[in-house]
């Protein structure tokens, strides 16, 4: 039985990592920092379900799971874990013996570990503390990625004068030390780890068989020491490539130090060189960077008598991967819920699914280019991005039910019904803005949100801001809502009349009796 359980993603990870790159299981398990017993317990259980590599497009999480994790499985006692940390903090406390300790320790777990197991798991934990690991990098095997504050240059936007700060983003192998270094606007975002990733993987011409990140919150969701949740978007990106993710643990730069000694050196040989150039684009940057880092890749090393391109060339080149045939484009991922119209909401967009997914939880990726829905990471349906911002909503006529009254709560002679509690002027709206919208459904969110305003506002008042809404054509939520929030519904409209007005005595003023005078005198047309 595992000790420990980890998301189906990671497992999934630790499955491709042994079936397809030949990972052994203590290097699996020191990639994925999980324990060795564990990635031996998910072999386990996946030849006892009789399943096979590659999964088929049928198997989803979900049904991977319950194969890997019956129900009916026999659970075995478990023994009861040690805390180490609290026997290091505990027995510096005066007259605390590790004998007391452990009879703390079997009073709470009484199938636990006995007392001369128990000192000697206690004695190897503290061989463990205070150590400092030495890393010794591989060909081909790790790119270490960092980003740094590029201070020396900035870019001068030429219509305002303003200063626009630049960061860079730093990739080192690390048997090779080749480097890519690359400018960017925005900071540590999650587009610009992806992209600047894959801007790196174009440079190199290969891709390392794994990558180490820091432990930004863009890139890894949950940052810890043991077992670190890395983001959808980024996962997707590691996928696409074949290259495993190995974030930093916490608190250790050591385990980053290629990416920080390369982002002092990009510093050092590359942007001190171009403090006083003055860029006003972020192209033109990154072209004199580029310049520099050739001959910054070629420059001698004096500790290894080589270019870090000649060591590039001899050491991590011949046995990294080579590309994809297509670049990673660029995703988002995003939990959403459905609306009882059966669409989702992303961007002020709005697109369908099944109508049998209303009020469920779902996952959307997000290109430039498509809107895909995935449950428990199934594809269910995509869409074309929508940009149109006159037609917001995209509705796929199967995604609708047969027959609303057997399948959804919500119908259109329901609305209505409601909307006409509160007024003829609300019912009218409603029944408007359902009528424009090539399906009803595509018009409930809207006639909910001006029903409800009904709550904040009373009923009298939403009448008329929807009787004014109709007199100048305003069929929509955000109107009424602007309608009522400003005190218009009571507003009279405004004439203006010129009768009355006193007549205005000036010297350079002629007046109509002036042109009368002239009429008068025109020769008759006969």
């Amino acid at each position: 039985m595992a000790k420990e359980r980890i998301g189906m993603r990671r497992i999934k990870e630790v499955l491709r990592l042994g079936f397809r790159e030949k990972y052994s299981m203590n290097k699996i398990a020191c990639c994925l920092n999980v324990g060795r017993s564990t990635v031996q317990d998910y072999f386990r259980r996946f030849r006892i379900a009789g399943l096979s590599w590659p999964l088929v497009e049928e198997l989803t999480d979900e049904l991977l799971e319950q194969k890997l994790f019956p129900e009916n499985l026999n659970k075995k006692a478990k023994r009861g874990q040690i805390n180490f940390e609290y026997l290091v903090g505990e027995i510096k406390k005066p007259d605390v013996t590790l004998a007391l300790l452990w009879e703390e320790y079997k009073e709470q777990n009484p199938n636990g570990y006995q007392y001369a197991q128990f000192c000697n798991l206690y004695r190897a934990y503290r061989k463990t503390l205070n150590y400092s690991m030495r890393q010794e990098h591989k060909a081909g095997e790790k790119i270490f990625a960092d980003f740094g504050k590029g201070d020396a240059v900035t870019l001068l936007n030429p219509k305002s004068g303003h200063r626009i700060p630049v960061n860079l983003f730093v990739g080192v192998w690390g048997a090779s030390n080749h480097t890519f270094v690359e400018a960017v606007i925005g900071g540590e975002s999650l587009a610009n780890w992806l992209n600047c990733s894959a801007d790196a993987f174009e440079y190199f011409g290969c891709c390392s068989k794994a990558i180490v990140p820091d432990n930004p919150k863009s890139v890894i969701s949950k940052a810890c020491r043991y077992e670190p949740d890395v983001n959808a978007s980024y996962a997707e990106f590691a996928s696409h490539y074949d290259v495993a993710v190995l974030p930093a643990r916490p608190g250790h730069p050591k385990d980053k130090a290629k990416a920080e000694v390369g982002v002092k050196l990009a510093k050092r040989w590359i942007l001190a060189r171009l403090r006083n150039r003055v860029f006003y684009s972020l192209g033109e940057l990154n072209e004199a960077i580029s310049e520099l880092l050739e001959s910054f890749n070629n420059k001698v090393m004096k500790r290894f008598k080589k270019s870090r391109w000649e060591l590039f060339e001899t050491l991590d080149q011949p046995n990294a991967k080579p590309l994809p045939e297509k670049r990673y484009e660029f995703a988002q991922w995003k939990k959403v819920r459905v609306n009882i119209d059966y669409h989702l909401e992303f961007d002020d967009h709005y697109y369908s699914v099944p109508y049998t997914l209303i009020k469920q939880e779902l996952e959307i990726k997000i290109s430039s280019r498509l809107i895909e829905v995935f449950k428990k990471g199934k594809r269910i349906c995509s869409h074309r991005r929508s940009y149109d911002s006159r037609q917001r909503t995209v509705t796929v006529p199967d995604h609708m039910p047969k027959s609303h009254r057997e399948h959804l709560e919500w119908t259109p002679s329901r609305i209505l019904q409601w909307a006409e509690r509160y007024g003829q002027s609300v019912k009218e709206l409603v029944e408007k803005i359902m009528a424009e919208r090539a399906f009803p459904e595509q018009g409930y969110r809207a006639c909910l949100g001006i029903i409800r305003m009904e709550r904040k506002f009373s009923a009298n008042k939403l009448n008329k801001a929807c009787a004014r809404a109709l007199k100048y054509r305003v069929h929509s939520y955000s109107g009424v809502k602007n309608i009522l929030l400003n005190n218009l519904g009571d507003l009279e409209d405004e004439t203006t009349t010129t009768t009355n007005l006193p007549a205005i005595q000036h010297e350079n003023i002629r007046g109509p009796e002036y042109y009368q005078g002239l009429s008068s005198l025109a020769p008759s047309p006969n």
